[in-house]
């Protein structure tokens, strides 16, 4: 199984090219799935107005495209009443509580981050039971495409650090509370619905850091923000574990674009597009043109695939280089870690029991250390290019 996640800046067109790669894929012969994972949904507007998406029921929650194609777009409030209906009912009605109106607790009761969590439990249905040969996911801009990369680690960060104290203080604690207080306590069938949740969710974090499984595909423009703003992705993607196997730089102005109120554009490009190989030099970089007219429907997805990829198979593994690695060495352990683009200064590193904690930014990685190295002391961290190595050595005393 394959699984190939397409992200990238707001408006660079990764929805439109995860769609044409889903068709590249299903010509190929793959049993594929492109599943949207951007709130604002514009999976099945790329398939235009394709008879099956209009004939097809609103409730079904893949539409089949062609024999070896389907879409999906996660409807969050459907995937709550799946899976965690008895979280979602203790939010609301905690909110109901402190006044606010029924609807619109409703709608704040859907905290950020249920809809990556709703996401990540089919992606890891699909994968218990091997539903698809591909599983194309078309991610929201990148910020957000990161929590949702982060919150496999995040999850069992809590589990194992605050979930069972909370039950238990839930349990003890709460009837007393109940006495004196107006605001509900967490029955056991929240903490319940947490657990189970939490079971779904087993192993979706080593598929997603499985280069032999998943990997990432930036799609940028050939324009400054946007380049940078790939860096970054690049990066971040790098610290969370996954790997980049492909950048794709799309909307180039084709060679036949030649009149003069072109040439200024045409020329940023061709200036961004060779930062970009500088940049970004150890993965394949594939240019898209920009096409004459809007690219919807199928015959214009088909034009995309073509373009993009020629004879390339998309399910193809470009690179697959684990972004960190743990590693015996003369004196000790060492942790690799990729973290391209950064400089020392702005690497925070910090050893707490069992976990090496890496801040870059706003951005905070959990590390899970093995065994081996948990009683044992961090001596050095040195970032030579991309590469952070940290050094294990010796015992912790006390």
């Amino acid at each position: 199984m394959r699984i190939i996640l397409y992200t990238g800046k707001g408006g660079v067109g990764k929805t439109t090219i995860a769609a044409a790669t889903g068709i590249k894929l299903s010509e190929l012969g793959y049993k594929t799935i492109v599943i949207s994972l951007d709130v604002a949904h514009s999976l099945r507007d790329a398939f235009d107005n394709h008879e099956k998406l209009v004939h097809q029921e609103e409730k079904e929650k893949q539409i089949q495209i062609n024999d070896n194609l389907w879409i999906q777009e996660i409807n969050v409030q459907e995937a709550i009443a799946e899976y965690w209906n008895d979280v979602y009912n203790y939010i609301r009605s905690l909110l109901n509580r402190s006044g606010l109106d029924n609807l619109v607790a409703e709608e704040i009761a859907v905290f950020p981050g249920m809809e990556e969590i709703c996401a990540l439990l089919y992606i890891n249905q699909y994968v218990r039971e091997k539903s698809y040969d591909v599983i194309i996911l078309d991610c929201a801009p990148t910020g957000e495409s990161l929590r949702f990369v982060s919150i496999p680690t995040t999850l069992e960060w809590y589990m194992n650090h605050i979930f069972k104290l909370e039950r238990n203080l839930a349990k003890v604690a709460g009837p007393v509370i109940e006495k004196v207080s107006s605001v509900p306590i967490p029955r056991d069938n929240y903490f319940q619905n947490i657990q189970d949740l939490f079971d779904k969710l087993e192993g979706i974090d080593g598929v997603l850091t499985d280069p032999k499984i998943t990997t990432v595909r930036l799609v940028t423009n050939p324009e400054k923000i946007v380049i940078k703003e790939t860096q970054r992705a690049f990066m971040y993607f790098c610290l969370y574990g996954l790997c980049i196997d492909a950048v794709i730089i799309n909307r180039i102005f084709p060679d036949g674009v030649d009149a003069a109120y072109f040439k200024t554009w045409k020329q940023a490009q061709q200036h961004y597009i060779k930062e970009a190989m500088d940049y970004f030099s150890d993965v394949p970089i594939w240019k898209v043109g920009l096409f004459a007219e809007e690219i919807v429907g199928e015959a214009g997805l088909h034009r995309l695939a073509e373009a993009l990829y020629a004879e390339i198979d998309p399910a193809d593994q470009f690179s697959n280089e684990r972004p960190y690695q743990f590693q015996k060495a003369a004196d000790g352990y060492q942790l690799s870690m990729r973290l391209p683009f950064l400089s020392k200064e702005e690497i925070g590193l910090t050893k707490h029991g069992d976990e090496l904690i890496i801040t870059v930014g706003s951005f905070k990685r959990h590390v899970a250390l093995p065994r081996t190295l948990a009683n044992k002391k961090t001596t050095s961290a040195k970032l030579t290019g991309d590469q952070l190595v940290v050094k294990f050595e010796g015992e912790i005393k006390g």
